[in-house]
């Protein structure tokens, strides 16, 4: 590479971090001495500011640093070779947050359910870069890269922002009154082993898994084979799903199973292989790798519902994706913002229990992970739809840990009530939780003619030793010394040993909260009782 470039993440209208060095990357001549110079105005006031750096092209790649700077904006970036040089207008620094995950990060702001947001006015200093979508890494990969850059809100891409990285923006702006940029890193129905280098996986022989299925699907084929046949079966899924939405359109109601012998084989997610987006390490080396180490405050991400086949390895999945992410970015305090799964349970299926066992691994990681913040999302599941359309609680859920893990600023509602211990005892068993000062909130429970098919309206169970659990006859909430206590009980476990709340893929109500407002997450008391994922394939 002769030619000075700077990567694709870098264009006009683009957010730095403000308060930090600024890594600014590129390619160019080898040796070539390169010089980067961001020059501006603050924010609120006529004061100029400006940083230089200084870094050399070494195979083929350069950095530089940048000293940190203040919120501003009208901000310009000249780097330079000194025989070519790249210019970038209207910069701003502030604030920038990584959107990552599958397909409910991904959802759009103008098919979610407050798409009015859009017709809000623009406002310039809320931006979005999309990292593009494309898999493999060809010719054309490259070229349509140059056409990505950073948006404006009000601009014309502002539609296909994430829904949940727009709301989270919005909060996160207004209250601090800076610029604030949202880097989209997401890609619908992937697995976090998607979004780490294959080597990780390797080092661990319980994730080794994921490459193992991955080998034994390609074994044989040779790189052409595979290329031709996903781009075969691409074809056919896009003419596929083009007469299945139709069908949709005109039938809205229609069951799936229905649209299938009509519409014929649904063969997503499509043969495995070298450009299928969902192998292994894949959207880590063709979209995570293309914005690394782009500085930023910290990370969003909102995924784990393609990971239900291996719910018990999604802790360890999960906590080793988040510390490649931080060793790739060099730094391990930042801040790891996610959303807990919610409720969720196909029409058809039966109540798998898979999903408890992710949001359990969820839980885990905030538990044990520090600078990490879980927002519980229990309350904003859909039943039959695995994209809950309303994404501002989300997004503003994500905002309050933010302001709590990453600037350090009081806040209420970041943490809602938490179980803390269980205390067995002659037919009853009492649970102690953090945070539940003054008791809880209840959501109505859904009356039995409003339960989803299959649906059952349990909120607490009860287990002896042998890990049996049934509904509980009665459920208390009472103060006791150490703050709110919940009593359970039921004639058919006179002495209790466990206990569960919201155990359960899909539940449409009855939710307890804390005073603020937060959802209490749905727990077990000990992970010894002996339940097991009901699928897992």
């Amino acid at each position: 590479m002769d030619r000075l470039k700077l990567a694709a993440v870098f264009s006009d209208n683009c957010v730095l971090q403000r308060g930090k060095t600024v890594t600014v990357f590129g390619t160019g001549r080898e040796g070539a001495a390169v010089e980067a110079e961001l020059s501006g105005k603050i924010l609120g006031t006529e004061e100029e500011q400006t940083a230089r750096g200084h870094g050399t092209v070494k195979d083929g790649r350069f950095e530089v640093q940048l000293p940190p700077l203040r919120e501003g904006v009208e901000h310009v970036l000249t780097v330079t070779d000194g025989k070519s040089s790249v210019t970038l207008q209207n910069i701003a620094v502030g604030e920038v947050w990584l959107a990552g995950g599958q397909s409910n990060m991904e959802l759009e702001l103008q098919n979610c359910a407050e798409k009015e947001a859009l017709h809000r006015p623009g406002d310039s200093v809320l931006r979005f870069y999309y990292t593009q979508k494309r898999a493999n890494m060809d010719e054309a990969f490259f070229k349509a890269e140059e056409n990505t850059g950073w948006e404006c809100f009000g601009g014309p891409g502002t539609p296909s922002w994430s829904a949940v990285g727009y709301f989270f923006g919005e909060k996160l702006q207004k209250k601090l009154k800076v610029p604030v940029g949202i880097l989209g890193c997401n890609w619908g129905g992937t697995s976090a082993s998607a979004w780490m280098p294959c080597s990780a996986l390797a080092e661990d022989s319980e994730l080794k898994v994921y490459l193992d299925a991955y080998d034994e699907a390609v074994k044989g084929k040779t790189r052409e084979q595979q290329v031709k046949e996903y781009e075969e079966y691409a074809a056919y899924q896009a003419e596929f799903d083009r007469k299945a939405a139709e069908l949709y359109r005109q039938h809205p109601d229609m069951e799936w199973d229905e649209v299938v012998s009509i519409v014929g084989e649904n063969r997503y997610p499509g043969p495995m292989g070298c450009i299928n987006p969902y192998r292994p390490g894949g959207l880590y080396e063709c979209m995570l790798k293309r914005v690394m180490p782009y500085t930023l405050r910290g990370f969003l991400y909102y995924q784990g519902e393609s990971d239900d086949h291996q719910p018990r390895l999604y802790d360890k999945l999960f906590a080793r994706m988040i510390r490649q992410w931080r060793e790739d970015w060099g730094d391990d305090e930042l801040p790891f913002l996610f959303v807990q799964l919610p409720m969720h349970r196909y029409k058809q299926d039966p109540d798998f229990k898979h999903w408890c066992f992710i949001r359990e691994a969820q839980d885990r990681v905030y538990r044990t992970i520090r600078n990490t913040g879980m927002a519980c999302a229990i309350d904003q599941g859909e039943f039959n739809e695995i994209h809950p359309k309303k994404k501002s609680v989300v997004g503003e859920r994500l905002y309050y840990q933010a302001l709590e893990k990453a600037y350090g600023m009081e806040c209420a509602e970041a943490e809602g009530p938490e179980f803390a211990w269980a205390e067995p005892g002659e037919g009853e068993l009492i649970l102690h939780f953090r945070g539940a000062e003054g008791g809880f909130l209840c959501s109505p429970e859904p009356a039995e003619k409003d339960l989803k098919p299959g649906e059952k309206n349990v909120l607490f169970e009860i287990a002896g030793e042998d890990g049996v659990y049934v509904p509980v006859d009665s459920w208390t909430a009472q103060e006791g010394p150490e703050g709110t206590v919940v009593v359970l009980k039921s004639e058919k476990v006179p002495w209790p040993r466990f206990g569960r709340y919201l155990w359960t893929n899909y539940k449409s109500g009855g939710f307890l909260y804390g005073k603020n407002g937060m959802p209490l997450p749905p727990f077990r008391t000990d992970r010894r009782d002996g339940a097991v994922p009901g699928r897992q394939e």
